[in-house]
Formats: C-alpha cells, sequence, structure tokens
C-alpha cells in the first residue's frame, strides 16, 4: 500500500500530539507539586507538634466526617499510621496526577525504624487548595510485609 505524504504526516503529529498529552498527565505542573508537597509536610509538621487542630485542617472535608474530631483523627493516626505520625526518615518520589486527583508516593521511615511505601491521595479543593483524602501504606520493595 502507499499512503500519501499529508495522511502519514497528520498521522504522527497526531500520535505526538496524543503522547504529548498523556505524558503531562503524568508530570504534574511545579506548582502543584510544590503545593502537595507542602500539604503532607505540613501535616507530618503538626504530627511531631502533637496539635491535632493544625494536622485535622490538611484533611479533606471526607475525612473530616469520618473523624469527627481533631482528637479522635489523631488517635487513628498514632494507632495505624505511625511512619506518618513520627516519620525518621521521608523522601518525595516521583508524584502524578489524573484529573483534580493528585498522588504523591512516598518512602518514610518510623521510628521503630521500618521502612514503609506510602501514597498521599490529594484532591484540589474548591478554594484552590490541595487536602488529603487519603494515605495508604505498604511495605517498602526492600522490607517484609506489615
Amino acid at each position: 500500500m502507499h499512503y500519501p505524504f499529508r495522511l502519514v504526516a497528520a498521522l504522527l503529529f497526531c500520535i505526538t500530539v496524543l503522547s504529548g498529552a498523556l505524558h503531562a498527565e503524568d508530570a504534574p505542573p511545579e506548582a502543584d507539586i510544590a503545593g502537595v508537597q507542602a500539604v503532607i509536610s505540613g501535616q507530618m509538621e503538626a504530627f511531631k507538634r502533637d496539635d491535632g487542630e493544625a494536622a485535622f485542617a490538611y484533611a479533606a472535608p471526607g475525612i473530616k466526617s469520618i473523624f469527627a474530631s481533631p482528637e479522635i483523627f489523631m488517635e487513628m493516626v498514632r494507632q495505624q499510621y505511625a511512619p506518618v505520625y513520627r516519620p525518621q526518615f521521608v523522601e518525595f518520589l516521583e508524584p502524578f496526577a489524573i484529573g483534580d486527583h493528585f498522588m504523591q508516593p512516598l518512602i518514610l521511615t518510623g521510628e521503630n525504624g521500618v521502612t514503609v511505601l506510602a501514597r498521599y491521595s490529594l484532591r484540589r479543593q474548591s478554594s484552590g487548595d490541595w487536602r488529603i483524602i487519603g494515605v495508604s501504606l505498604s511495605p517498602a520493595p526492600d522490607q517484609a510485609p506489615l
């Protein structure tokens, strides 16, 4: 088959444009990365100070409705998210965005020396601020299961 040059050029252009759009979804803007990482760091600093009000402020409304008060929220974090509550080591990994959601993976080492992979999910609020909608923990690649 012989394809006209213009058709081939048009197809290559579309593929290039589409692959650029898909890649842009993988690489969020620097301002978003900085904003999201500031929210996560701010909450971790509040945990270190045992400042439940400040830590709770970084949670999205859905999280706040589940844990009716900063005290209940802090108790849950202490019991179920110890590496997040008192990290001894924090490393932000490559983030990515999906629509209005932002995924920020981190490597955290807790006070007990156990290293985990934490996956923070954040959503931009109508105010424009990022808020945490969830955190999942799993063993770091070189660690035994939790």
